[in-house]
């Protein structure tokens, strides 16, 4: 029987409390989407512990101007911010081909939700492609520099969206079904936990762990495309967390001694969730469908195939 994690921290706790006497002197990091909201505070906390933070971003400026902040705040100059576009193919190639040495701690922490109906060259839905794609290539590609380590860990920020909607395993793209973006957003969400549980299987052998977290409800770019992120039914004002708590949960993740070794687990409040065979209190617990290793050895190879295959795929 799988074991319970529990920590001493909780929903109002934040990334720079759970960071407290962490020292990842001589340690890499990478965090995606880090030049606003949840990314940037991820960046700084960890920048804070003393790791080489890459800032991964499309918005190459706004990435400088995050990390001059971060410096500044932190006293860490090793930082580093280069371009990655997580619906871009090629971009992502670029990204991990250009990667060199050991690599500790990837947060894949960039997303979009419940866009407008898109599609991206290859014929991907774009959320998909986005949130989950573009991430299974990143991490794939790096790999080799997560095995390095010895000792690495992937962080995949999800979402209690994921309950909206498992994988459509028959129209994943839109092809048939209408078009509808929180559905779109919920299977890209539970394919983000599923590969967290696939990833840490095929890569025990090199000590590779991932997991999925939810960082609970904080209003930020990623509601753009939402009625101030309302769109799929409000949150309780009670329930809305900081950028500080909303990043607590990947902080702690990435760097506790407490999580060492364990893998393919979802995250909420800084502690283990529940699994639900129905959907549970607003926030809380994860979809059994999600952490189902049997999906997510489907979805691996599914979505290996769907690179490989390329445009029209």
């Amino acid at each position: 029987m799988t074991t319970t994690i529990t920590t001493p921290y909780g929903f109002s706790s934040t990334a720079t409390d759970v960071a407290q006497g962490i020292d990842l002197a001589g340690r890499r990091a990478i965090v995606t989407g880090a030049s606003s909201g949840l990314g940037t505070e991820t960046a700084r906390v960890l920048a804070g512990t003393g790791a080489a933070v890459t800032l991964a971003v499309r918005d190459v400026a706004a990435g400088e101007r995050v990390a001059t902040e971060i410096a500044e705040a932190t006293g860490n100059r090793d930082l580093r911010v280069a371009r990655l576009d997580l619906a871009d193919p090629e971009s992502i190639a670029d990204f991990t081909t250009a990667w060199r040495g050991p690599l500790h701690i990837l947060v894949n922490n960039a997303g979009v939700m419940a866009c407008p109906e898109q599609y991206t060259e290859q014929g991907w839905e774009r959320q998909f492609a986005t949130n989950h794609l573009g991430h299974f290539a990143l991490t794939t590609g790096l790999h080799a520099a997560l095995a390095a380590d010895g000792a690495a860990r992937v962080v995949a920020v999800r979402s209690s969206g994921h309950q909206l909607s498992p994988i459509v395993w028959d129209d994943i793209h839109f092809a048939f079904r209408p078009y509808d973006p929180w559905l779109a957003y919920g299977q890209s969400k539970t394919a983000n936990v599923l590969f967290a549980v696939e990833a840490t299987r095929r890569w025990a052998d090199d000590n590779i762990t991932a997991n999925a977290v939810m960082p609970g409800a904080v209003y930020t770019n990623l509601q753009r495309h939402t009625d101030g992120g309302r769109g799929s039914g409000s949150v309780p004002a009670e329930l809305i967390k900081t950028v500080g708590q909303g990043a607590a949960t990947a902080v702690l993740v990435a760097t506790s001694p407490l999580l060492e070794g364990i893998g393919g687990r979802y995250f909420a409040d800084c502690n283990d969730a529940e699994v639900l065979d129905r959907r549970g209190a607003p926030l809380l617990g994860v979809a059994r469908y999600a952490v189902d290793p049997a999906g997510a050895r489907r979805l691996w190879t599914l979505s290996e195939g769907m690179l490989a295959a390329g445009p029209g795929h």
